[in-house]
């Protein structure tokens, strides 16, 4: 079979440093193209041919080592698939169509496991990281985690269910929306272009307000209901309840914490930041504001996000790339010139 692999961190070096900016370009060509042989199906897994895997930031941050993974490693974390192979106990989902996300093993038995917050798994196994994922034509699932979705939609559609969609899920949740609020998008990608109509769906009167520093993608955000865009720097009408970081810098956190009113709270939604997080407590966090951070998801998650999905019909704008073009996927992504989510169509 075909896939994608990640060698080694494809680390950036200026000036014989070793640095990791976010404003750079990505390293040339750093998922190679490989022949493998389709992966063995155990006890308790399913072998799945795919269909389409989307591309997540947090696979350039497994790219350029700010997330540390099992190397090599075939990355991606939002596969649509169809069962083609079943290990023992697990012969029922033979033939469907399933997903794959981040979250693609856990303990069980930790207390966080215990108390419903498996996403803080101590033994934690993510897709694409510690297990190999969806840049491929076939990829290996614990049975126990993976979704069934709906067989009439195009798998590209899909894709951005799985990561962008469940993880956008998880920080709307923790960020508390509430009829009337005024709530501030920060970068409007992949996850973000979900999550406005999530609100607009269930929180019809709210104020959202979205910070991007391309045209197109606050272009974009008005016609999914954005009341008011602007630029990162721009201040918006009025301050705002709550406030949503979907980006890799640093510098967001301060300006969206001077943004908030008092007591209101942001939710970050990401793995790592590029640049460091300066804070004032003075100007950013008294007066009773909250930070606090989207950590992975748990399968609750994902299911119910795919409900909240087929009930309120949300739409997936998509950008689709063949496997062999991966890296351009990955510079795209990187670059932010891309409308939606960046999707590689397998097959």
């Amino acid at each position: 079979m075909k896939a994608g692999l990640v060698k080694e961190n494809a680390e950036i070096f200026v000036e014989g440093a070793q640095r990791r900016y976010p404003g750079l370009p990505l390293k040339e060509e750093p998922v190679e193209i490989v022949d493998m042989p389709i992966p063995v199906v155990k006890e308790n897994r399913v072998l799945i041919e795919v269909e389409a895997c989307g591309v997540c930031y947090t696979d350039i941050d497994i790219i350029e080592g700010r997330v540390r993974c099992k190397l090599p490693v075939v990355p991606g974390h939002q596969i649509v698939g169809r069962v083609v192979e079943a290990g023992k106990g697990v012969e029922h989902v033979i033939g469907k169509r399933v997903g794959v996300a981040w979250i693609g093993k856990t303990c069980n038995s930790c207390e966080f496991c215990k108390r419903g917050l498996e996403n803080l798994c101590v033994d934690f196994k993510a897709t694409g990281c510690d297990l190999d994922g969806g840049y491929a034509e076939y990829t290996v699932a614990f049975a126990e985690y993976v979704y069934e979705l709906p067989k009439a939609m195009e798998a590209e559609k899909l894709a951005p269910l799985l990561c962008a969609g469940s993880i956008g899920y998880r920080a709307f949740r923790l960020a508390g929306v509430f009829d009337g609020a005024r709530v501030g998008l920060f970068g409007f990608g992949s996850s973000a272009h979900i999550v406005i109509q999530i609100i607009r769906r269930l929180y019809p009167s709210a104020e959202i307000h979205v910070f991007s520093r391309g045209a197109e993608h606050r272009e974009l955000a008005k016609r999914l209901g954005a009341d008011w865009t602007g630029h990162p720097s721009e201040n918006p009408p009025r301050k705002l309840h709550i406030a949503i970081d979907f980006t890799p810098v640093g510098e967001t956190v301060a300006r969206a914490l001077e943004l908030l009113e008092k007591g209101g709270r942001l939710v970050i939604n990401a793995i790592r930041k590029q640049t460091p997080v300066l804070l004032d407590y003075a100007k950013h966090l008294w007066e009773e504001k909250e930070v606090k951070s989207a950590a992975n998801v748990t399968r609750e998650d994902v299911k119910k996000f795919i409900e909240l999905y087929t009930k309120y019909g949300i739409e997936t704008h998509v950008q689709t790339y063949r496997l062999e073009e991966v890296n351009k996927a990955l510079r795209d992504l990187k670059a932010a010139q891309i409308r939606g989510a960046p999707v590689l169509k397998i097959r």
